[in-house]
């Protein structure tokens, strides 16, 4: 299984601190929210490999996806207590970068968690999913699904937040990509002159968000036949807003997490496909980081040839398409979360 090998292949890089070799060692775990359910099983990945390895955890986490003033609160009183190490997934990845170096500046061992900060070695590494290609995957799909009919689509981008923090731009620039979609800016959002493209709207990341941000698009355009959208729990909304709407029939609704809720979605077909991350592996594999950074100061190393420590994604769908490589539902329910 990808993500066991994922694991062992983590464990033999980092080297596997021991219990009694990080007795007395604080972390911390900063997130965007304690809502979202990625960031919850991140919480769980690192609080039980915290538990694990004898580490003192503390757990932070925005009030909203976007609000990097509770992180930056969050990093400040992780330097007070003398943490050697922070995991951190920054809602705005520019903004993060001040009170990041201040950390590594006071000796503590900084690592981006599924969203890399701007510029990516503004943290000492980053684990976390090839982003890009996880929308790639999702764009290749949808393109293969529709056929001809792809050179006419009309297609709604639900974003997460303003800010455009890395995460968000690499998935949205992966998806056009995959789909066929000439990009303009690869660092911007929104910036294409396709015409497929109906609009662009924000979600911060929630269902909520989502079905304002469809039921604005479908506003715009009632013909939307394809939605893009940064995750799970903004898919879920966007399709509440489509059954409002009476647009669930020929609409294709893809997007990305692969937690164990967005897999039963494409189950039962709310979103057509998704792209599968694993959010404990993230986790449990940051606080080993730290545990052999205490002990040894040796820092993480990212994954040849790339900028980061890559943890894997893998394409959901029970509807498989010829030149993209996917799993099951079935299989997708075993693996959810990593």
């Amino acid at each position: 299984m990808k993500t066991t090998a994922l694991a062992l292949a983590g464990a033999g890089f980092l080297g596997l601190a021991q219990p009694a070799a990080a007795q007395d060692v604080g972390a911390c775990l900063i997130t965007k929210t304690d809502i979202n359910p990625f960031f919850v099983k991140m919480k769980e990945g690192a609080t039980a490999k915290a538990e694990e390895l004898g580490i003192s955890l503390s757990t932070f986490a925005g009030k909203v996806d976007g609000d990097h003033e509770t992180q930056v609160q969050a990093v400040e009183t992780c330097i007070a207590s003398g943490a050697k190490g922070i995991l951190l997934t920054a809602s705005d990845t520019k903004a993060m970068v001040p009170v990041v170096k201040k950390a590594r500046d006071a000796g503590v061992l900084v690592i981006a968690l599924d969203t890399p900060l701007e510029p990516i070695d503004a943290a000492d590494a980053t684990f976390a999913t090839d982003n890009f290609k996880a929308g790639e995957l999702i764009g290749q799909w949808a393109a293969a699904t529709l056929g001809d009919a792809a050179a006419d689509a009309k297609i709604a981008m639900l974003d997460l937040t303003p800010s455009q923090p890395s995460v968000d731009v690499l998935r949205d620039q992966g998806f056009m990509t995959g789909f066929g979609i000439e990009t303009g800016d690869a660092d911007r959002i929104g910036d294409e002159d396709d015409p497929r493209i109906v609009g662009h709207d924000i979600t911060n990341g929630n269902e909520e968000g989502g079905r304002k941000a469809m039921e604005n698009l479908l506003q715009r355009d009632p013909d939307v036949n394809v939605v893009y959208t940064i995750n799970e729990p903004a898919a879920a909304g966007a399709y509440e807003a489509l059954q409002s709407f009476g647009k669930t029939e020929g609409v294709l609704v893809v997007s990305i997490d692969g937690g164990c809720p967005g897999v039963q979605n494409v189950k039962e077909g709310i979103i057509g496909a998704t792209s599968q991350q694993y959010p404990l592996l993230m986790a449990s594999l940051g606080i080993e980081a730290i545990a052999k950074f205490a002990e040894t100061g040796e820092k993480p190393e990212p994954t040849p040839g790339l900028d980061f420590f890559d943890t894997g994604v893998t394409l959901v769908t029970d509807q498989p398409v010829e030149g993209v490589e996917s799993i099951g539902t079935d299989e997708g329910l075993e693996r959810c979360w990593g």
